[in-house]
């Protein structure tokens, strides 16, 4: 049996006295559901003496259309299951609604929030384990108690990944993220709020707390999809990921692409977006090409790393089978 470490706990009851008790406390972690920091603790990859607890946050909670912003607004403290029941977000995002409803296990998504998701810790075969297991590869890795990355071994980098299966939908979908912190309060593009770093993966600065997820209206007609490939359809962290969404200009099969977005996640500690997809603007949503070239373009641009199980040769493959399915399927309405 793993055991927790000894730790206190804090439980602020809004917004700002977070901010002061991180100010406070600089070492102490942020916990709210809890399933991504308290596996970490018990496998020693961290050791905060303090946690702040967000749970009475109550003001955190809610979903709301904000229509003079043109934006749907959920607050960092919603759990996935709300997520993915909320008829809002099925209506407008149903690709968002898929991939929270499809993390983990239904007792795992009526605890963990969308801000922690969105702020899940990276993951790699070498560190996700026990300490005592770490200890017989010479000495833990990057990011745990060693200085080598077992993954690539002359890296500089930690190349642990990003497995979140929220993340890739909502870069997908133009969604930023609200920060407060010391210095008041900023918006981030969530594009731009990751970095290809294992050992500091977000953007966030020191003492900030999430607060909100906007994600923009949609204004034209669109078609969205998320899919990922797992070893069992419950409980596992996606072993390739694809969020998909084509804007269009019009509400039949037959209406033309005006912009496409595909995400891939799990390859590193930030998601791809797949570039040079211009091939397809201005092609009908049901013609045969669109998924043979958009899922031939995140093949080539997609490359796993032997950072999670299954050979990343496989995986790729699995990339391009999975958007091509995926496209298929959306091009049949």
């Amino acid at each position: 049996m793993l055991r927790l470490p000894h730790f206190q706990v804090s439980a602020p009851t809004t917004v700002e006295e977070v901010v002061a008790a991180l100010k406070e406390e600089p070492g102490a972690r942020l916990v709210a559901g809890g399933t991504d920091l308290l596996p970490n603790l018990k496998h020693r990859l961290e050791a905060p003496e303090q946690l702040i607890s967000l749970g009475r946050l109550t003001s955190l909670r809610g979903i709301v259309r904000d229509d003079a912003a043109g934006v749907l607004r959920i607050g960092s403290q919603v759990r996935l299951a709300e997520i993915a029941a909320d008829p809002q977000v099925a209506e407008l995002f149903p690709s968002l609604a898929t991939s929270a409803g499809l993390v983990a296990s239904p007792s795992i998504r009526n605890t963990a929030t969308i801000g922690g998701n969105v702020n899940l810790d990276v993951r790699c075969r070498y560190v996700n384990q026990s300490e005592f297991w770490r200890g017989g590869i010479g000495g833990g890795c990057l990011k745990s108690e060693g200085d080598v990355c077992h993954v690539v071994p002359k890296g500089r980098n930690c190349v642990a990944a990003m497995s979140s299966d929220n993340v890739p939908v909502l870069i997908s979908l133009g969604a930023s993220l609200v920060l407060v912190g010391p210095e008041g309060a900023r918006e981030v593009a969530m594009a731009d709020y990751y970095r290809a770093d294992g050992l500091r993966h977000t953007k966030a600065e020191e003492g900030e707390l999430t607060t909100e997820v906007r994600i923009p209206l949609p204004t034209t007609p669109r078609r969205v999809d998320y899919v990922k490939w797992a070893v069992r359809k419950s409980i596992d962290f996606p072993l390739v990921s694809v969020a998909l969404r084509f804007d269009l200009d019009g509400e039949g099969v037959d209406a033309a692409i005006t912009a496409v977005q595909v995400v891939v996640g799990v390859l590193g500690a930030k998601p791809r977006q797949v570039s040079r997809l211009e091939a397809v603007i201005g092609r009908a949503m049901n013609d045969p090409e669109v998924a043979l070239l958009v899922s031939e373009a995140t093949f080539k641009q997609c490359k796993p790393l032997p950072n999670v199980p299954y050979e990343p040769a496989y995986r790729r493959q699995m990339i391009r089978v999975y958007t091509r399915r995926a496209i298929q399927a959306l091009a049949q309405g």
